[in-house]
């Protein structure tokens, strides 16, 4: 049987711009394609640099580029940067704590330039290395992968086959790069994208119970066991994503008020990595998004479990209204209150 194999992320790391990532990135691309593998985005992923330097040398809007992680003053200092920025992406570290001013950082994106709310996240105890944006921070130099695996599920009957099917890949990646001293290592996280066989909502709804029934079956810490004990080398998140407005078959359900924000945050307490592309109304109340938030960090302290949080916003939907989003990523919904 033929796999449909998409990586998703080719991210490389590394602490310095100057080097050869470019040429990098470009034999990795080869080998993966020479191989039968689409590539969906080439990213690099910087360290200690700062979002104005990046901007001074990389003018390729093509290219994902992260500045990784920022704390507290960093974000805020470097804002106004990040407004101004192309395809440049960065998350917040609010492991040690979180109040409004850290807060007022995703309203000011939404007032001034709210497309760039998809490229900021909020994140607790997430780890290195994930090819995966906006989670993704530097920690050594090197490059990893991450698979848009829902395309896998293509033909299958079973969850298990769809199971089988990822292993195979895995498999194949570890050998492909076996020679490979730079090989961080798979982020084996389950990323859907739009409809079909892109969608893991969907997938689930064809082989085992319609969403909501779904949610109450142990079918996603089935999965979310797999992907974590079966990946012969992971690295970074490995666990389920549940991106609102990326699955269409999500989103969907958030309409039919089937996937809120209690729901999302069930999901991924016991399987997933937070709440992502979580659509945000501009009459929202900060208040709101600060409970939410600090709920976030309690359970992630808790449960010593990454999460984070990643609400989008066109800038000018109200609650009860439709969005707007001009995103070839995100599905379009009538915004309902968090």
């Amino acid at each position: 049987m033929n796999l449909k194999k998409i990586v998703r992320s080719l991210c490389y790391f590394t602490d310095n711009v100057g080097s050869n990532w470019q040429q990098r990135l470009d034999d990795l691309a080869g080998k993966l394609q020479e191989a039968d593998y689409q590539i969906q985005t080439r990213r690099l992923c910087l360290g200690a640099y700062s979002i104005a330097e990046v901007g001074n040398v990389i003018h390729d809007d093509s290219l994902f580029v992260s500045v990784g992680s920022l704390g507290r003053a960093e974000a805020q200092s470097q804002l106004t940067d990040f407004l101004s920025a192309g395809n440049l992406h960065f998350n917040m570290d609010i492991t040690d704590g979180v109040d409004k001013d850290d807060v007022g950082v995703l309203f000011e994106i939404i007032k001034q330039n709210p497309s760039k709310t998809f490229n900021f996240t909020y994140t607790v105890n997430v780890p290195a290395s994930s090819p995966y944006y906006p989670s993704a921070y530097h920690e050594k130099n090197g490059f990893a992968i991450g698979l848009q695996s829902t395309d896998l599920s293509a033909n299958c009957e079973t969850v298990g086959d769809w199971l089988e099917n990822m292993r195979t890949v895995w498999q194949d990646l570890q050998s492909l790069f076996a020679d490979e001293t730079e090989f961080i290592g798979i982020d084996s996280s389950i990323a859907p994208l739009d409809d079909g066989d892109s969608s893991f909502i969907a997938f689930i709804e064809r082989v085992h119970k319609p969403f909501p029934e779904a949610v109450t079956t142990d079918i996603f810490t089935q999965i979310s066991s797999f992907i974590k004990t079966e990946n012969p080398q992971p690295t970074g998140l490995c666990g389920l994503m549940f991106p609102c407005l990326e699955d269409a078959a999500l989103a969907r359900a958030y309409e039919q008020g089937e996937f809120s924000i209690e729901r999302n945050i069930f999901l991924s307490l016991h399987s997933g990595l937070g709440i992502d592309t979580y659509p945000i109304a501009i009459d929202e109340s900060p208040e709101r998004v600060l409970e939410i938030l600090q709920l976030l960090r309690a359970l992630s302290l808790r449960y010593k479990k990454p999460l984070s949080a990643r609400f989008v916003s066109d800038g000018k939907s109200k609650i009860g209204e439709r969005s707007d989003f001009q995103n070839q990523y995100l599905q379009d919904v009538m915004l309902r209150k968090l």
